[in-house]
C-alpha cells in the first residue's frame, strides 16, 4: 500500500522578528508588535497573529486624519494594538517595507498597507498636479521615523530619480509612492495611448525629479487610483 506523500512545510515555518516590520516570502509582512507601538493597518489585511492584539476598526484618529480619504465604503483603515506577532496581507499582492528616518512618503492609498501609528500622516492633494486628466489627483502623506508597508500588483521597481539629470516619467495608474521631496509635473504625450502607457483616455505621465525615489507596480489600473473631481 503506497503511503502518503506529505509535502515539505518545514522551509515556510515563522522565524524570529529581525525587525518591525519585515516580509515573510513577497506577499506577506510580519509585524514585531509591543505595548505602546500601535499599528494602523487596512482593513481585513490580518491573516494570522502570535500573542495578545486587538483591533479597532475606524478610530477616531483616523476619521479625522482620512476625512477625505474616499473609497465609498469609509475609512479602510483599523487600529491593531498588543503584543505579539502580526501578519497582513492584500490578496497576494506583492508587499514591500520601508523604514522611513526623518523622511517624507507619499503613497497611493490603495497600496498602503500598514504604518506605524506614531507616524505623521493625512490624505492630501498632490501638489503640481491641480488638474491632471481632468481630476485632482489624491495621495496619503506619510513623514516621521517609523516603518511603512506598501503594496504592489507584481514585483516592483524603485527607480532612483537622483541618479542622473534626467527626468523619470511614470504612467499614474502604475505609481505606488515617492519621495515627498521629488519635483514632479505632469505630461501630456500626443500620441494614442494604445502606444505609450494603458490608461484610459489620453497618454499622461507623471514627471519627477530632484533626490529621491519612485515605487513603479507593473499593474496598471485606473480603478485603484485615489482621485476625486477637481
Amino acid at each position: 500500500m503506497n503511503q502518503p506523500v506529505i509535502p515539505e512545510i518545514s522551509g515556510y515555518a515563522p522565524t524570529p522578528p529581525a525587525a518591525r516590520m519585515e516580509n515573510h516570502g513577497a506577499h506577506m509582512v510580519k509585524i514585531a508588535m509591543a505595548s505602546g507601538q500601535d499599528v494602523f493597518a487596512r482593513t481585513g489585511s490580518m491573516i494570522a497573529y502570535e500573542g495578545f492584539i486587538q483591533y479597532e476598526a475606524n478610530p477616531p484618529a483616523v476619521r479625522q486624519a482620512a476625512s477625505q480619504w474616499l473609497t465609498g465604503e469609509g475609512t479602510p483603515v483599523m487600529k491593531c494594538s498588543g503584543d505579539g506577532v502580526l501578519y497582513l496581507a492584500d490578496y497576494g499582492a506583492d508587499v514591500v517595507c520601508l523604514n522611513l528616518n526623518n523622511e517624507a512618503l507619499s503613497v497611493n492609498g490603495t497600496n498602503l498597507l500598514a504604518f506605524d501609528a506614531h507616524l505623521q500622516w493625512g490624505v492630501e492633494r498632490v501638489k503640481g498636479l491641480a488638474k491632471f486628466a481632468g481630476q485632482g489627483l489624491f495621495n496619503v502623506g506619510l513623514s516621521g521615523t517609523g516603518w511603512v508597508a506598501l503594496t504592489s500588483r507584481g514585483t516592483p521597481i524603485v527607480v532612483d530619480c537622483g541618479r542622473g539629470e534626467d527626468e523619470t516619467y511614470v504612467d499614474p495608474d502604475a505609481l505606488v509612492a515617492w519621495s515627498s521631496g521629488l519635483k514632479i509635473k505632469s505630461k501630456r504625450t500626443m500620441k494614442a495611448s494604445a502606444l505609450i502607457g494603458r490608461g484610459s483616455g489620453e497618454a499622461y505621465q507623471i514627471a519627477f525629479s530632484g533626490q529621491g525615489f519612485v515605487v513603479v507596480q507593473p499593474s496598471e489600473d485606473s480603478t485603484d487610483r485615489l482621485r476625486v473631481r477637481g
